[in-house]
């Protein structure tokens, strides 16, 4: 039970807080593809913390800690050139056109991908939380470390849905808002990308 709570009070944490799916999600809400949010905010943050575990598993003892400082670097630039690459797009094409472009929004979800794979939050929580567990596991069996992260999988993504609604919530209410939907969510991509570049040099 302890496990479970841990692993459920963490997801929860983490699936709060604004990431690069999440605002290619809203900006699918505000267009009424509900269907298309979801699996953005579920699909690939599943094939990322799979790749993270084989890793875990596999090369936990190899993996030194101060690699989180340059994937920071590497995610940061990422993010800056995706949400400068789509605002040049905006300036291009009506906001419309931009938001209904299907190859835009396969683009952006497997970029974004990428940078939620460079987050250093993601490391640190795999390097320092879940590998430790996950030596636990080796040793107590994995049966037993499988509520830990059923309880993170249950809490992250339904605290992903529900804060992503919230938002769109908020921007159905200020319907000056929505037009500029997509033009608030790359300008924050690119604030995220300058908050992984501050948080990898300053160490």
């Amino acid at each position: 039970m302890d496990l479970l709570l841990l692993g459920a009070g963490m997801g929860v944490v983490g699936g709060m807080l604004p990431n690069p799916l999440q605002m290619i999600a809203l900006t699918q809400v505000a267009m009424g593809r509900w269907g298309r949010a979801i699996f953005v905010l579920i699909v690939p943050p599943l094939h990322v913390d799979a790749i993270l575990l084989i890793v875990t598993l596999l090369f936990s003892h190899f993996v030194p800690f101060g690699i989180i400082h340059y994937v920071a670097y590497a995610g940061g630039v990422l993010l800056i050139w995706f949400g400068g690459h789509a605002l040049w797009e905006l300036r291009r094409k009506p906001q419309e056109m931009v938001g209904s472009s299907a190859a835009y929004t396969t683009v952006g979800v497997v970029i974004a991908t990428l940078a939620e794979l460079a987050s250093p939050g993601t490391w640190i929580y795999w390097i320092t939380i879940a590998g430790p567990i996950l030596a636990e596991g080796r040793v107590r069996g994995f049966g037993h470390v499988v509520p830990f992260f059923a309880g993170g999988l249950l809490g992250y993504y339904g605290a992903a849905i529900f804060s992503t609604a919230i938002l769109a919530w908020g921007v159905g209410l200020h319907k000056a808002l929505k037009p500029k939907l997509l033009l608030v969510a790359n300008i924050l991509l690119i604030f995220m990308g300058i908050s992984y570049l501050v948080r990898a040099y300053r160490g």
